[in-house]
């Protein structure tokens, strides 16, 4: 797999593919995630721009994994990061997470963070076999903070939840 920044052609793709990730979660009784929308357009616009977007390419070129990251606190915050099933299980979407932390490394970016489902399989216990370590609620600075909150508001805290991190 090759990643790169993400490309106008490909924002539309980047939906599919979070809405094909998604369906793996009505098998697990989470429905209301699994037919929660992608984000619009022009978010992921605004995360291409900003040069916080990549995606996972096949061998013909076409996107099968994305990440979009934001500047949270001080460090890289993974804001979305979707693997569709047809190429789930090949180590995407850790290298997407490699990429994304090593883009942090080259900035002097102390840390990659991101907030997860605690008891579904493919969040918290799979981000941390990729070195990622839940971070307790009472160092989550302002911008994590502020993220939680949206989350909840959201309905996301109908289940567990956690803030978690991989110092660079």
């Amino acid at each position: 797999m090759r990643i790169r920044e993400v490309l106008t052609e490909d924002l539309s793709l980047l939906q599919d593919i979070e809405r094909a990730a998604g369906r793996c979660f009505r098998g697990i009784g989470m429905p209301e995630i699994a037919d929660d929308e992608p984000l619009p357009l022009d978010e992921l616009a605004r995360y291409q721009r900003a040069g916080l977007a990549w995606v996972a390419v096949d061998e013909s070129g076409a996107p099968v994994a994305y990440l979009i990251a934001d500047h949270v606190d001080g460090n890289l915050h993974v804001e979305q990061v979707s693997v569709h099933p047809d190429s789930a299980r090949r180590g995407i979407g850790r290298s997407l997470l490699d990429h994304l932390v090593e883009r942090a490394a080259a900035h002097g970016i102390p840390a990659v963070t991101l907030t997860t489902f605690a008891d579904v399989p493919w969040n918290a216990p799979y981000y941390a076999r990729c070195g990622f370590r839940p971070l307790d609620d009472t160092l989550l600075g302002p911008g994590l903070q502020d993220i939680r909150a949206r989350e909840a508001a959201h309905g996301l805290d109908r289940w567990p939840r956690l803030v978690m991190h991989r110092p660079v």
